[in-house]
């Protein structure tokens, strides 16, 4: 534990020394960035030595804050979450030194970095505290300094509305995981997670209210429907490293929060299994429904997040029915389905941002409409892009299609095992396939108004590659989709002791079931292999064909067009609308069309805006009646001193009667 030690003092010294060195931009972005990288390395280590040998790492000291002490725990489970904490964080970090040199002369960037670092330091602070006190102090860290960070630009009224909304929604998330700490201490009669463990909760009924407890308080920061109004409001707010790193990996402690109380409660009943899976489809659906109505990109990828966290909560819940129903296979297949697209949703999601926060850099916008033809501008962005698209779409060889195929697999399994598990086993089938038709058309259409045909505005049209620091993070990750892909065997060995953590079965029950979904990968790793190899080939016979002839690019014939112009391309809003239309009941589009009149007419024009259906019909008119109704209070305050502490004294006069009665 010491190299994790180390770790916290470097993320909070680099990231207060970034803070007083401010006045001198480019080295405190530097200073910051090269702590993160160093921390996120002396993190892994200790993380990486659990993984491999399975022995938990403790580290304890006495703490003058009341029922609570600087209790850390670091098992399989945590390490997990950790490893995919400092991966994301360190390559966010080096593309935001780039990314932020951007901005106006005038903005400091020492207190961003800063928070950046703090929040780093607290996303792993909550995934190894083993004390409800800490866990709760380092969860209400992470929720301040990630707010920090949304309103980088607090400029914009805009920024400081999606700053407020997250806040807000993370401290409502917070009353409930207090609730559910406060009660389950009350029965075990300590704070401990490892007494909490083995305690346990005896009562069903009462089991039953924390799990309720805590599926609204963690869920809430990982975004469940409806619980998601933060993320399509934040995550465009925020700097694109920053947003990389909420959707890549903060929303994820939402996911650990979730199993770790999942083990303080005992054997879960099937209902449990039923809840999640029903969370899970639809997070996942509309998720991504939500994303293909969208024209902004980086809030596409906001709702995309929902959807993502909506297929790691099928996985999660097929797990559960596995545990509920004592079927090991089920257990293993949906849990390992679920933690490893934990990390497969960091790896593609970050990616993704990264390369939103490229186009926005080069081109000054992130409105689809005003996109189109980036690929030869910008072709590292493009293509890392396009691997990014493939892998949130489950296509192989990329990582999204191994976690997507356990949980598969783990549903066939529930279908034919057990008959409580057979149905929502094919609901997790029939919506996984569904989810995935979705994502598919939701990507193709991002990355083909993007980057493929004209571009349709100056913005576009003067575009330019990012430099290397914001490159080669968004290369790497990329590297990273095709690797877990291809090396699908081996890291489903490194998730093996999190499941084992997580279910309490021995090595082999966990190894055999993983075993033998190796075996259904074998023959995709193969055959890409294969592919790739053949493309590498062709595109080195082509050079050599090519070498030393002239090489000269011409418009396209096109029908008797010289070429193909902005206005005879499809639009993100056009090209999304035989689905959007599919499915309006549910996201309820609204159309501002002015027809053209006339047999010449001038003009005529279509605009289509879809609004989030639970922020407009629930969340909004919940928010104006609470306003108004504590504006009524404001007679109360008048400003006058007696009259407080009249207050004041009501106030002890009604505790002392409540005591003494």
């Amino acid at each position: 534990m010491e190299w994790l030690l180390l770790a916290f003092f470097l993320w909070m010294g680099s990231g207060s020394a970034a803070w007083l060195l401010s006045r001198w931009r480019a080295l405190s972005s530097h200073i910051a960035a090269a702590g993160t990288v160093i921390a996120a390395t002396l993190a892994a280590l200790p993380a990486l030595r659990v993984l491999a040998a399975g022995d938990a790492l403790s580290f304890v000291r006495p703490w003058s804050v009341p029922f609570g002490e600087f209790a850390l725990r670091l098992d399989a489970l945590s390490a997990w979450f950790v490893l995919v904490i400092v991966l994301v964080s360190a390559l966010s970090a080096v593309y935001g030194v780039q990314y932020l040199a951007s901005t106006p002369t005038g903005k400091s960037l020492g207190p961003s970095w800063f928070f950046f670092n703090l929040l780093v330091a607290s996303m792993v602070l909550v995934v190894v505290a083993a004390n409800a006190v800490l866990f709760l102090v380092a969860w209400e860290v992470m929720a301040l300094a990630s707010f920090f960070l949304v309103t980088f630009e607090d400029e914009k009224e805009a920024v400081r509305e999606a700053g407020w909304v997250y806040l807000v929604a993370t401290h409502l998330g917070a009353a409930f995981l207090l609730a559910f700490f406060l009660i389950t201490a009350r029965e075990t009669g300590t704070m401990d997670f490892a007494r909490w463990a083995e305690a346990g909760i005896h009562s069903p009924q009462l089991a039953g209210v924390l799990f309720v407890l805590a599926l609204v308080g963690f869920g809430s920061k990982a975004g469940f429907m409806p619980l998601h109004v933060w993320l399509p409001e934040a995550h465009p707010a925020a700097p694109s490293h920053v947003s990389a790193l909420m959707s890549g990996v903060m929303i994820k402690t939402g996911i650990y929060g979730l199993l770790r109380a999942l083990t303080f409660l005992g054997t879960p009943p099937v209902w449990w299994g039923w809840v999640l899976v029903g969370v899970g489809l639809s997070s996942g659906i509309l998720g991504v429904l939500f994303a293909l109505a969208q024209r902004d990109l980086k809030r596409l990828l906001a709702y995309s997040s929902v959807e993502n966290l909506g297929i790691i909560t099928l996985g999660l819940g097929v797990g559960l029915l596995g545990v509920s129903l004592d079927l090991p296979a089920l257990m293993v297949l949906g849990l390992g389905g679920g933690l490893l697209h934990v990390l497969n949703h960091a790896l593609f999601k970050s990616l993704l941002f990264m390369g939103a926060g490229s186009v926005l850099h080069a081109t000054g916008t992130r409105d689809l409409e005003h996109l189109g033809g980036l690929l030869k501008k910008m072709p590292w962005t493009g293509v890392t892009f396009v691997i990014g698209a493939a892998a949130i779409c489950g296509l192989p060889p990329f990582n999204g299609f191994v976690s997507e195929l356990l949980v598969y697999l783990g549903a066939f399994h529930g279908g034919n095992a057990a008959a409580q598990a057979a149905f929502p086993g094919w609901l997790v089938i029939g919506g996984l396939a569904l989810i995935g038709g979705l994502a598919t058309a939701c990507f193709t259409r991002a990355f083909g108004i993007v980057f493929l045909g004209e571009p349709r505005t100056e913005h576009a049209g003067h575009a330019h590659e990012c430099g290397p620091s914001m490159r080669w993070p968004m290369v790497l990750l990329a590297a990273a989709c095709l690797a877990v892909g291809l090396g699908a065997p081996v890291v489903l060995r490194g998730v093996a002791p999190a499941i084992g953590a997580l279910t309490g079965l021995n090595a082999e029950q966990v190894a055999t079931p993983l075993t033998r979904a190796g075996g259904w990968l074998q023959p995709v790793t193969v055959v890409a292999l294969i592919l790739i190899a053949l493309a590498i080939g062709l595109t080195a016979l082509r050079r050599r064909l090519l070498a030393g002839r002239e090489v000269g690019e011409a418009g396209t014939w096109d029908c008797g067009y010289t070429r193909p112009t902005a206005r005879m391309q499809y639009t993100a809003s056009s090209f999304a609308r035989p689905l959007t239309s599919l499915f309006a009941p549910l996201l309820r589009t609204h159309e501002h069309a002015h027809a053209p009149e006339g047999l010449f007419p001038k003009h005529g024009s279509l605009a289509t805006h879809t609004e989030d259906v639970f922020q407009e019909g629930f969340y909004a008119p919940l928010f104006r009646a609470v306003r108004s109704g504590l504006g009524r209070l404001r007679r109360l305050q008048q400003g006058t001193v007696q009259l407080y502490i009249l207050y004041l004294a009501l106030a002890l006069l009604a505790l002392l009667i409540w005591k003494l009665r």
